[in-house]
């Protein structure tokens, strides 16, 4: 498996957490005002720029109300 955080995979879980974001209802300020963080977070991970760990995630799924395997399954 690449390594690269630009992989098939990982894109995957990038369009995944945009469509869910949207779905959600929420702009990126507002999803990043709910996690605590500046709108540049969302906006960096949505373009593949920051790569996020497995916490992240589990914490932007509970907010999108989205199981964790929603993203990586």
């Amino acid at each position: 498996m690449p390594k690269s955080i630009h992989s098939s995979e990982y894109k995957t879980v990038i369009k995944k957490l945009c469509e869910a974001r949207e779905a959600a209802g929420l702009t990126q300020t507002e999803a990043a005002e709910k996690l605590g963080k500046p709108q540049s977070y969302i906006s960096k991970i949505e373009r593949g720029e920051r790569r996020i760990d497995v916490i992240e995630l589990s914490a932007i799924a509970k907010l999108f109300k989205r199981k964790l395997d929603y993203f990586v399954d």
